[in-house]
């Protein structure tokens, strides 16, 4: 059973980097339950839990998706903060965070500014923590010197 609920907020077991509760963030979640079964593109604005499975992309860039011990992807995920406890083949694409639980199982990229590994994760494909714009350039410029100076 596929449910909306309005009232309780979505709880990914995470905060984002800017410090601010993922609950604050929306008010609407949706729950695809176990016995559900999808295939095709999900895509809206709101929060997504995964407990049954799901065939094809999901793309929900402002919002936060978790895929629940019982929940299995197959396809590309998009959101704000990614958070796994089931598996996923695919690649995972996060504006924030993505977070790999210990009873988590992804065969994908992980593509996001922050990526949480935790111990009994199991994951094999690339991690991407490049965030692609200027805000990721190191602000480190080296300088050399002409002057010579004392070895220490």
């Amino acid at each position: 059973m596929m449910t909306k609920d309005k009232k309780a907020p979505f709880s990914p077991s995470f905060s984002s980097p800017s410090g601010t509760d993922s609950s604050d963030l929306s008010e609407i979640s949706t729950i695809i339950s176990e016995s559900i079964i999808i295939k095709g593109e999900i895509s809206g604005q709101e929060n997504l839990t995964i407990r049954g499975r799901v065939e094809g992309t999901i793309e929900l860039k402002k919002n936060h998706i978790k895929v629940d011990r019982t929940g299995h992807l197959k396809g590309n995920l998009y959101g704000k903060l990614i958070s796994v406890e089931g598996e996923v083949q695919g690649d995972l694409v996060a504006e924030e965070k993505i977070r790999l639980l210990p009873s988590a199982v992804v065969d994908g990229d992980l593509h996001a500014p922050v990526i949480s590994l935790q111990e009994g994760a199991k994951f094999k494909g690339m991690v991407n923590m490049d965030v692609g714009d200027a805000r990721q350039q190191s602000q480190f410029k080296p300088t050399i010197s002409s002057s010579t100076s004392e070895e220490v």
